[in-house]
Formats: C-alpha cells, sequence, structure tokens
C-alpha cells in the first residue's frame, strides 16, 4: 500500500492532473470515480493503464478482471484526488483513438465545431448534449480548453467515450475543407440573418459555435455559409455556449428527424 506523497507514482498522478502536455507526451490521462471507471470497462476504447484505489474502497469493493490495483492510504488519496469528496478510485487509461475520416466519408453526418472554446464545465456538457442530440463528432480549435483536464472529463459523465472530437492545427482550413467535402456551416451569431428554426439544414450539417466571451471570430463568421440567430427576449443580450449549442443541435435532431420520416 503507497502511504507517502512523495511516491514516484503519486507525484505522476498530481501531474498528469495538471499537466496538459505531460498527458498528451504519455498519451494517457486521469478518470475519477466509479461511474466513469465502469464506463471504460464496458466502452473498451481506452485502455486501462491502472487503477488507484483508497483503502477504504478496497475494503469495501473488490476489482478483478486482471486490472493492475494499487491501493493509497485514503490520506494520500485526497492527495491525488481532484474532487472534494473523492469517492475512492482513479484511473489512468490511454486517450481514445477516434478517427475523423470515417466520420466524413459518411452521408448523412452532424459535426459540432468549436472555436477557442475555454470553459471546461462548457465543454463537458456540450459533450453530453451531442451524443444526446445525435451528433456523430466534434471538431474542435487548437486553443480551445483541453479534453482531457480533469474537470472536462468529470462533466462529460462518460461521453468522452463515446463521442469521437478532434483538435485541428489550421481550424480554417477545416473548415474550407468540410465545405469541399459537401458540409454546409451553419454559424451561431448574435448578427444572424437567419432564425434558426427557419433554416433548413443539410444531410451534412456543422454547426459553429465560438468563444464564450468574444464568439466566432469574424474569419471562421465569414466562411460559414449561414449566420444563423437565436431568438431572445427582455435585456438577454447573448446565451452561454453550452445553452446556444444545445439549442441549435436539437434543432437539427428535429428537422432531420421529421425528414427522415417523411421519406
Amino acid at each position: 500500500m503507497i502511504t507517502s506523497a512523495g511516491n514516484a507514482q503519486i507525484k505522476r498522478i498530481i501531474a498528469l492532473q495538471k499537466k496538459s502536455k505531460l498527458r498528451e507526451e504519455e498519451n494517457v490521462f486521469v478518470v475519477e470515480g466509479q461511474k466513469l471507471f465502469e464506463e471504460i470497462v464496458q466502452n473498451r476504447r481506452s485502455v486501462i493503464e491502472k487503477v488507484y484505489v483508497s483503502e477504504s474502497y478496497r475494503m469495501k469493493c473488490d476489482l478483478t478482471d486482471g486490472l493492475l490495483v494499487e491501493v493509497v492510504s485514503d490520506s494520500v488519496f485526497r492527495s491525488i484526488s481532484e474532487t472534494v469528496t473523492p469517492q475512492g478510485i482513479l484511473t489512468i487509461v490511454t486517450m481514445p483513438d477516434y478517427h475523423l475520416e470515417d466520420i466524413l466519408k459518411q452521408d448523412k453526418v452532424r459535426l459540432l465545431i468549436l472555436e477557442d472554446l475555454r470553459d471546461p464545465g462548457n465543454l463537458g456538457t456540450i459533450m453530453r448534449t451531442a451524443e444526446a442530440a445525435g451528433f456523430d463528432g466534434i471538431i474542435l480549435s487548437r486553443e480551445s480548453v483541453d479534453m482531457y483536464n480533469p474537470k472536462v472529463v468529470r462533466s462529460t459523465m462518460g461521453a468522452i467515450f463515446r463521442m469521437p472530437f478532434f483538435y485541428i492545427e489550421d481550424f480554417n482550413e477545416m473548415l474550407k475543407r468540410l465545405q469541399n467535402t459537401g458540409f454546409i456551416l451553419y454559424a451561431t451569431h448574435l448578427h444572424g440573418a437567419v432564425d434558426y428554426t427557419e433554416t433548413a439544414y443539410a444531410k451534412k450539417t456543422a454547426v459553429l459555435i465560438g468563444n464564450e466571451a468574444n464568439g466566432l471570430s469574424e474569419q471562421s463568421a465569414h466562411t460559414a455559409d449561414y449566420r444563423i440567430k437565436i431568438p431572445m427576449e427582455g435585456q438577454v443580450e447573448s446565451l452561454n455556449a453550452a445553452v446556444a449549442a444545445a439549442v441549435v443541435m436539437f434543432e437539427v435532431k428535429r428537422q432531420q428527424n421529421e425528414a427522415g420520416n417523411q421519406v
């Protein structure tokens, strides 16, 4: 049992929790909690490197299936946990491997495009919502918050292992590539010309959501085929990025489902 916070394994876990560069170099990240552990085992999108459990967790639960398990004293476990009330189980897993080409070649695709999204909670919520709305993948600019940030991982509630996502170095080049492969780009914009409910969404739809504070860049908004708006009442000037994404994604889902039922 590990009883010292100075243990090399403990130091590595803390570093993985805090440093995105280290996560990228080692191609692993940290997952906390029982539900996410069960998601990994069931989904098998990621490979479990090692499981760490607190002493009290080990006394009431039995992990089998040939997993490599390390028991940690309760006090040391609290030092590696990013949650206020740790559940007593932490897993180091490999990053899931998704393939953008497999998605782009489909005849009917729903993509969400995120430009410079910075809030971990927003990203996690958007991941869950995209799955619920039947979207096929999420493309993010390189400047967006790291998907493997512990706060993001927790807030996805397992969607990180089911919803394909891709970070893109040249964001605007990717937008043009999507257009060249048949996608229609719909940019959510405060000065959008068309109500989001009055827009006919294509079989290959890509919805663009911008930075929480500044929205989409002018270049991205200009590249889009349509600028759409969400009508609002009162004195509210804009919606939270996750809320705006949810509103539009479910409208896309509604329209395409109705169109499919009419065929």
